[in-house]
């Protein structure tokens, strides 16, 4: 094979439909737009407007909700704090607090609060002071003889007016 033997795969490239270039073309004169109009012309764009008929999104009704003061929490795996614990990049020692993660690089910032879940294996003994966990990351860790401390974080209208 020569480089000038190279091909792309048959029917990989389309050439590009170029209107506006003469009668003979099939697509010229007014390249396939028609004759006048708003829709012939440059620069429109006619997202949901249906001519005065009132438009679908107006005429679907709103579903759901979206709770104003809802917390997000930092979530973390427990492979992953084992992960880490083995890079040598958190203490098991020392107990694993949400500061730790955030300095660790496991987590990139706390938001509300770290929430720990289950996924993965945890072999070291650990104890844990996160905002949250959900049973089966409890039972996990307790069951290697570890601890999971919750802290409940402070309600979010105070902290604002701390700040």
């Amino acid at each position: 094979m020569k480089l000038n033997e190279l091909r792309d795969n048959p029917g990989a490239s389309r050439t590009k439909k170029r209107v506006g270039r003469g009668p003979g073309s099939g697509k010229g004169k007014t390249a396939g737009r028609g004759i006048k109009g708003q829709k012939s012309r440059s620069g429109v764009a006619l997202g949901g407007y249906e001519g005065g008929q009132m438009p679908l999104y107006r005429r679907l009704p709103k579903r759901g909700f979206s709770k104003p003061n809802r917390r997000e929490f930092a979530v973390v795996n427990l492979g992953l704090i084992e992960k880490f614990i083995t890079e040598g990049k958190l203490d098991a020692g020392q107990p694993i607090t949400e500061d730790a993660l955030v300095a660790s690089g496991l987590v990139r910032r706390k938001r509300d609060g770290v929430r720990i879940l289950a996924k993965g294996e945890i072999a070291a003994k650990v104890a844990l002071v996160v905002t949250g966990a959900s049973k089966a990351a409890v039972e996990a860790v307790e069951k290697v003889g570890g601890s999971v401390q919750i802290i409940t974080p402070a309600p979010k209208a105070e902290t604002a007016a701390a700040e």
